[in-house]
């Protein structure tokens, strides 16, 4: 194994900063103004993973994408529309997807079965096919920094800033870059959630071993933050990997492996937190850490618990330092607790100690809990288990934006 992790973050670059990559991103009238339509392509066909909602709704587009990922198991473009999630749209909506397919596929001169369909936007409203027309022959993809930019603007929604993020890496002594973009602002309950995710690396990798090291990330990263609870019918995170910078296949057993699974860990991470970020109205990221609980997977949880507790968002919203409404949620979140073992810190700041309330500065915490990033800290003290969640505070501008989304 690679005896220390090589990883740097870059700036000023983006979705198409991998060997390979293009993107476009247009405005095509399914929106009012804003750009509305976007592919993302490779040169050559890629390895693909991907990860789906797991709302038994599911939009149309994700089943036209899951035989690619699933069944194809090469990729070698994604289409993407926002303003229109052609979701519950029957089998009218099925065959917009395919011929959103059938379009994209058509314009590279590749088969039809690369290309995969994203949607994102209103439900239930079936999708308007002249501008998508239109669009496609607008969409002029190329690997410059602004199609990037291009691509990320097109895919968003509620969102109020673009999410990107890139990471390069050495394996076998070459450098290799994964980079990624992301939309999602409310519906924000991953197992997956209103999520739209793309990764992009030139690495060398079998879709197999890409989907086992997706699947991994996304349970502590994407499938760890929350905004409102609400389960979308769309979310899609999807990788390609298309092997042009030239290293050796990528598994478990080569000795870089860690360099990479790291770089995807953390595009992940960083998109996960910047949707958390920017919940619909939100004004500050909270981050809970869970320590000491029975297992990883159950620290996450109750992480997610915390984190997802309206409660607790809109104390965090009006600086109240109320931790009652902390270990309220650890009580009631499924995890194996001990009431007289339980600490909870809010940002250093030690509010319950071993189950007894500790003395704090108000003003103190007040402080604390006007910065942007808040974070809360549990200790069980139950067993090994550790894990982190994400999500937003809960304002007056979140019921104000979903009171009137569609108008």
């Amino acid at each position: 194994m690679a005896s220390t992790i090589e990883m740097k973050k870059l700036s000023s670059k983006n979705i198409v900063s991998p060997k390979g990559f293009t993107a476009a991103g247009v405005h095509c009238g399914i929106k009012h103004k804003k750009k509305d339509l976007a592919i993302l392509v490779s040169d050559v066909p890629a390895s693909v993973a991907g990860v789906f909602t797991t709302n038994a709704v599911q939009a149309a587009p994700l089943k036209v994408t899951k035989e690619v990922v699933y069944g194809t198991k090469k990729m070698q473009a994604m289409i993407v529309n926002s303003g229109n999630a052609n979701a519950c749209t029957g089998k009218q909506g099925i065959a917009d997807a395919y011929e959103m397919q059938r379009l994209a596929a058509q314009k590279l001169g590749i088969a039809e079965n690369l290309v995969g369909v994203a949607s994102t936007g209103v439900i239930g409203e079936i999708m308007k096919m002249e501008p998508i027309k239109k669009g496609m022959e607008m969409l002029l993809p190329d690997s410059k920094l602004e199609n990037g930019i291009d691509f990320s603007q097109a895919i968003l929604t509620t969102d109020t800033v673009m999410k990107n993020t890139t990471y390069a890496t050495i394996i076998d002594g070459k450098e290799v870059i994964v980079s990624g973009t992301a939309k999602g602002s409310g519906m924000i309950e991953p197992n997956m959630a209103t999520m739209l995710g793309f990764i992009t690396t030139d690495a060398n990798i079998e879709s197999d071993e890409l989907q086992k090291a997706l699947s991994n990330v996304t349970d502590c990263t994407f499938n760890s933050i929350t905004v409102d609870g609400d389960t979308s019918t769309n979310d899609t995170v999807v990788v390609m990997a298309n092997g042009l910078a030239g290293n050796e296949p990528l598994s478990p057993a080569h000795p870089d492996w860690e360099n990479f699974y790291t770089a995807l860990r953390l595009v992940s991470e960083d998109l996960a937190k910047s949707i958390a970020r920017d919940g619909e109205g939100a004004t500050k990221l909270i981050e809970v850490e869970v320590d000491g609980a029975i297992s990883d997977e159950e620290a996450r949880n109750l992480a997610k618990t915390v984190v997802g507790s309206p409660l607790v968002k809109t104390a965090v919203f009006g600086c109240d330092a109320n931790w009652g409404r902390i270990i309220a949620a650890v009580g009631y979140s499924g995890a194996v607790v001990d009431p007289d073992k339980i600490t909870i810190k809010i940002g250093g700041a030690t509010m319950v100690e071993n189950g007894e309330p500790i003395k704090f500065s108000e003003e103190v915490l007040i402080e604390i809990l006007k910065q942007h990033e808040v974070k809360i800290y549990v200790s069980l003290e139950v067993g090994e288990g550790h894990g982190f969640a994400w999500g937003c505070d809960l304002t007056y501008d979140y019921v104000q934006i979903n009171a009137s989304y569609r108008s």
